[in-house]
């Protein structure tokens, strides 16, 4: 049903909901695809039916719509972005567009060697690359794919591109990378990227998997802090990772948990799935189609969406074990 179109000052209000949170950051995946099989994604595959993803048009509306709304940066995400033969494409149509200051992109990295410098190029500002090992035979465990030396080679392509940052997610799986912090640790004292731990979250379809491998970051963080590693002051535009720094070390480590209990006070994002759903939260219950919207005046979109925003909870209910709709990672980008 229709919304009752806000007056124009309202529509071109910044998107803040009813906590006082602001979001100029947004998360739009690009395809639910994906050609890894990571053990806490999709260990079977990408057995879901393709889908119409959003076009290039589409995407340019939506984000103008979001940037007149106070967007700066948006990220792209998957399922794999890469796997849209038009991602140069995309990067340069988001970046074109009026207040976007940054494009970012997360991958599995398996193009990096052949498409890195052509999204440098498109605009692309920053880089985040799934590292979940850095021993071989663990990665392709992990992932399914025996690609950790194309990968890292790509990484070192992409280090002399000029990029605003390069960061690299490790999810924590208690079975295969819990210790490793030393085998990290050595990879940011000879690059200046930032790798980030990710406890492992629980989604429709891994919840077995989650009971077996879930490991709280705690402990590698005091390890850390034991060894005079300090916290960083997070940026407006930031994410929800503490990131720590050292003196010896030119690159940084930092921490996802999502089960901390003041983990969404901060929140700054939304998501947007490749089919064009709405997710006020990665663990929101329900999500709301917005692309009819699309077809719409911008004014009707922009009020469509101050009204979601009101709707969006204090915080997700992961410790009540609900994951909500995300039934994995692939579908929304994490």
């Amino acid at each position: 049903m229709q919304p009752n179109p806000l007056s124009t000052s309202a529509n071109n209000k910044a998107l803040t909901d009813s906590f006082g949170r602001s979001f100029g950051y947004l998360r739009l995946s690009v395809t639910e695809q994906c050609n890894f099989r990571c053990l806490y994604c999709l260990p079977d595959g990408n057995s879901c039916v393709a889908k119409t993803e959003l076009n290039l048009q589409e995407i340019k509306q939506l984000v103008t719509t979001f940037a007149e709304l106070g967007t700066s940066k948006v990220r792209i995400t998957g399922g794999e972005p890469s796997l849209r033969k038009d991602l140069t494409s995309i990067i340069s149509t988001v970046k074109a567009i009026p207040g976007i200051q940054t494009v970012a992109l997360s991958t599995n990295g398996y193009r990096l060697q052949k498409d890195v410098r052509h999204w440098r190029e498109a605009g692309l500002d920053q880089l985040t690359i799934s590292v979940d090992s850095l021993d071989q035979a663990t990665f392709a465990l992990v992932t399914g794919q025996d690609k950790l030396p194309q990968i890292m080679a790509g990484l070192e392509l992409a280090d002399n591109l000029g990029f605003d940052s390069i960061k690299l997610n490790t999810v924590l799986l208690k079975q295969h990378n819990a210790a490793a912090l030393a085998d990290f640790q050595a990879l940011v004292r000879q690059k200046n990227w930032t790798l980030r731990f990710i406890e492992l979250m629980q989604t429709q379809t891994g919840s077995a998997f989650f009971r077996q491998q879930h490991l709280s970051a705690q402990t590698l963080e005091q390890q850390l802090q034991q060894q005079g590693w300090t916290v960083l002051t997070k940026s407006v535009t930031a994410g929800p990772a503490r990131e720590y720094q050292h003196p010896d070390y030119p690159g940084r480590l930092g921490f996802i948990t999502p089960y901390q209990q003041d983990f969404c006070d901060s929140c700054n994002r939304l998501r947007v799935s490749s089919t064009g759903q709405l997710f006020l939260c990665l663990f929101a219950e329900q999500h709301q189609n917005l692309r009819p919207w699309l077809n719409q005046p911008t004014e009707l979109l922009k009020g469509w969406l101050q009204q979601q925003v009101q709707q969006k909870k204090a915080s997700h209910f992961l410790h009540q074990q609900n994951p909500g709709a995300t039934r994995n990672f692939a579908m929304i980008g994490g």
